[in-house]
Formats: C-alpha cells, sequence, structure tokens
C-alpha cells in the first residue's frame, strides 16, 4: 500500500507562489493515477488538478493557467506548483493516489483509495 506526504505549505502574500510535494512510499507514482485536493473548514473537498496513471492530465477552471502538477519519477513525488495565488486559494491541501488507470471521475474524491495528511496553505496580506 502505498503512503504519501505532502509538503511545502504555509503562509505568502496574494500573487506569490508555493511549490507542493507529495512524497510516495512503498510504490512508484508512475503505477498511480494521482491527484490534489483541497478543503476548507465546512465544505467538500475539491479536486483541483490530477495525472492519470497513463500521463493525462486535469485542471479544474479556477486554478487553470496558474497551477502545474506533475509526476517527479526520480524523487518519486508528485507535485503542485502554484503561482499567482489568490486569498481564496486559502485550505488544506492534500494528495491522493488510485490504482485505477482510467480518467473518468479523477477529480471526484471517490475515486482515490490513499491519502495523505495534508499541508496547510494560506494566501493573506
Amino acid at each position: 500500500q502505498v503512503q504519501l506526504v505532502e509538503s511545502g505549505g504555509g503562509s505568502v502574500q496574494p500573487g506569490g507562489s508555493l511549490t507542493l510535494s507529495c512524497a510516495a512510499s512503498g510504490g512508484s507514482v508512475t503505477s498511480y493515477s494521482m491527484g490534489w485536493f483541497r478543503e476548507i473548514p465546512g465544505k467538500e473537498r475539491e479536486g483541483i488538478a490530477a495525472i492519470a496513471r497513463g500521463g493525462f492530465s486535469v485542471l479544474r477552471d479556477s486554478v487553470q493557467g496558474r497551477f502545474t502538477v506533475s509526476k517527479d519519477k526520480s524523487q518519486n513525488t508528485l507535485t503542485l506548483q502554484m503561482t499567482n495565488l489568490k486569498p481564496e486559494d486559502t485550505a488544506m491541501y492534500y494528495c491522493a493516489a488510485s490504482s485505477k488507470g482510467h480518467s473518468s471521475g479523477i477529480l471526484a474524491p471517490a475515486y482515490y483509495d490513499t491519502w495523505g495528511q495534508g499541508t496547510q496553505v494560506t494566501v493573506s496580506s
């Protein structure tokens, strides 16, 4: 069973950048479809970026042009590069892994089997 640990969260001013990393152990990131989610207290967990096992990637409309998702095979990590951050990006960010190979529903929490513990991102002036 793969295990996931997120890092890279923190506090940043609007317009700033952060890069989140999700380190995988017990399995290769290339063997899983993987995604990034965020959650605000009182709201449903929201899928924002994902890469299917075959390489297909998708971003939620609200982060298109600002966020980039990628897998680093050498480091066995999933990375989320975030630029031009806005206060509404403030949330707990989670990475997740799925053994599914298709991309249907890849931004839905139910698609995933394994979750990390999360890392907090706060965007505020």
